[in-house]
């Protein structure tokens, strides 16, 4: 097993990742308020941690903090990094920060090709590899019969305590976006093991339907603390949605979890289905991201986003719980989760 440990999301930050949005075709038709999306996410960050801000270029970072400003984001506690990317989803592109027993920092750098879905991702899959450079950590770089493993950090969850969170549809389908011919789940819990320290991996079903990822589980499924997870859950028996939530509500029920506690499942509302120009887009308040000080929360015009918020709220009682609309953002098939990554202390 690793002697390093992807911790939980929860834990102590020393900074969040994000990404400058700079890609039109991420969000069709939509692009000009995206910005001010982001600016209101670095806005709240920044008030309990360090914002590490990917940019273009010179010619970006002034875009980005002349944003910044006009929201009056705290720009003392904001690096502007030039690393160029293709899109600006750092979960998935970014690295994935992992802690040895006496705090030492590595990344782990699974490759990245677009969720095995676009041709253009060759910046995104050599960010990790650069941040490490730049950072002087330690790169791991996983692999699976001499080949390099193609994993998302949206595809996974982890409670910091051996037991991490995936779904079958991402990861081993075996005709759709298919990231990694062959591999099997033993394969991927032996990769696991060998990189984040986990011990036991949960296997769910199938993601929300209009995820472009092919069912990333930060849409889906998230722990909250190290023995309970929050769970997607669709009343409607005629949606889409309905029976493949149901069916990974059963494959939680009773599990037991790495550390020996019984895993509690607290339930999260689906808001009623968001289309767009005729598309159904993934919008679920699963994707939310958990900041040293502050909890944010997608929202969508919905009556059920104050459930969300609340059911949140009492979840995170030391933290601010905060809804940001995501009406637009959405249209770009991620939320506020797709496009942050965390670097523990």
């Amino acid at each position: 097993m690793s002697h390093y440990r992807r911790p939980a999301e929860w834990e102590k930050h020393e900074a969040t990742w994000l990404s400058w949005p700079h890609n039109p075709r991420d969000w069709p038709g939509k692009f000009a308020p995206i910005r001010w999306v982001f600016a209101d996410m670095i806005r709240y960050l920044s008030r309990g941690e360090r914002v590490r801000l990917l940019v273009k270029d010179a010619s970006q970072s002034a875009q980005a903090r002349r944003c910044l400003e006009k929201v009056g984001a705290d720009l003392s506690q904001i690096d502007f990094i030039e690393i160029p990317t293709n899109r600006g989803w750092t979960r998935d592109l970014g690295p994935l920060f992992v802690v040895n027993d006496v705090g030492e920092k590595a990344i782990a750098r699974y490759r990245f090709n677009a969720w095995a879905n676009y041709p253009d991702f060759q910046l995104d899959d050599a960010v990790a590899s650069v941040m490490a450079d730049r950072l002087g950590y330690p790169l791991i770089q996983p692999t699976y019969a001499g080949n390099p493993v193609f994993l998302e950090g949206g595809a996974i969850d982890v409670n910091g305590q051996g037991t991490l969170l995936t779904t079958e549809e991402c990861l081993v389908h075996p005709d759709i976006q298919v990231r990694n011919p062959g591999m099997t789940k033993p394969d991927y819990e032996a990769s696991f093991r060998e990189t984040f320290g986990v011990t036991q991996t949960i296997w769910l079903g199938e993601g929300i339907v209009g995820d472009d990822t092919h069912g990333h589980v930060d849409d889906l499924c998230r722990f909250v603390n190290a023995s309970t997870v929050v769970l997607i859950q669709e009343d409607n028996a005629h949606d889409e949605n309905y029976a493949r939530l149901q069916e990974n509500r059963e494959r939680l029920e009773g599990l037991r979890l790495a550390n020996g506690e019984t895993l509690s499942v607290v339930h999260l509302p689906m808001p009623t289905p968001l289309v767009f120009d005729g598309t159904r887009v993934p919008a679920s308040y699963a994707n939310f991201y958990i900041g040293n000080q502050t909890v944010l929360v997608p929202t969508f015009n919905d009556p059920k986003d104050r459930i969300a918020l609340g059911v949140l709220a009492e979840l995170f009682p030391d933290r601010d719980v905060v809804g940001l609309h995501c009406g637009d953002l959405i249209w770009g098939f991620g939320a506020i989760h797709c496009l942050t990554q965390e670097e523990p202390v």
